[in-house]
């Protein structure tokens, strides 16, 4: 029970929803409020079984290919030219209510974001892990970058889904070699040749099936760099997860 100091602090200054500044209350989702976190835009199946984007945004534009019996099938460009990941899951869409969420969380520092962030990823993409994962390991930030920061967003994302999971994050297996340019302003052949041979794995993955966490997948560019360098160290599988993606 809360003592009566805190209770008059509560009243006195309550705390705010980081999105759209609403007073916490009943049905908080701390720090989000109810209200923001049941507007986030779920991706639900069909889902491209390759790169996890939403069938329902390609039609009529594609078209799907089956694959195994069950399965959702792959959009036109993952069978054209299939991602260098295993499979590539995220909770949502990258807009409305998760878009500010997510600005907040890296932007004004709410590190305590990480939680309904985390959360969101468990909700949406926790049952399609394997059982095989060995590890989660975030997308690693430049030095200069986290600094300025103060913390790595994965990283405090990848943390809680491994406690809940029951999964190790492994931050030391995946490693930035060269400061990057910011990718926000950048088009995605730019974006590729950004992040080119920025990261390495250690000998550890070898052999192991490695899930590669970020906050927002757009081009994929970064992920994609961070999945080739395990590659190259002996991964066995690699996943991508993501808390939201453009779309």
């Amino acid at each position: 029970m809360k003592s009566w100091a805190v209770a008059a602090l509560d009243l006195l200054y309550p705390a705010l929803c980081p999105v759209c500044s609403t007073p916490l209350g009943a049905g908080r989702r701390d720090p989000l409020c109810a209200a923001c976190w049941d507007a986030i835009p779920r991706i639900d199946p069909p889902f491209c079984d390759a790169c996890g984007v939403p069938f329902t945004t390609l039609a009529p534009f594609t078209t799907v290919t089956p694959r195994a019996h069950g399965s959702a099938g792959l959009c036109g460009p993952c069978r054209t030219e299939p991602p260098v990941w295993d499979y590539a899951r995220a909770a949502a869409r990258y807009e409305g209510p998760l878009r500010d969420a997510l600005h907040a969380f890296k932007f004004e520092k709410r590190r305590a974001l990480a939680r309904p962030l985390a959360d969101l990823v468990l909700e949406q993409c926790g049952a399609d892990l394997a059982a095989a994962v060995d590890a989660l390991v975030p997308v690693p930030l430049g030095r200069a970058r986290e600094r300025e920061r103060g913390f790595n967003q994965a990283q405090l994302i990848t943390e809680r889904l491994a406690a809940t999971l029951g999964r190790r994050a492994k931050p030391g297996w995946l490693a930035r070699v060269r400061a990057t340019a910011s990718q926000s302003d950048l088009g995605a052949d730019e974006r590729r040749a950004n992040v080119r041979d920025a990261f390495v794995a250690s000998a550890s993955v070898a052999g192991r099936h490695v899930v590669v966490v970020d906050d927002v997948l757009t081009t994929g560019a970064t992920a994609a760099e961070c999945c080739r360098a395990l590659r190259r160290a002996g991964a066995r599988a690699v996943g991508v997860l993501s808390v939201a993606r453009v779309v």
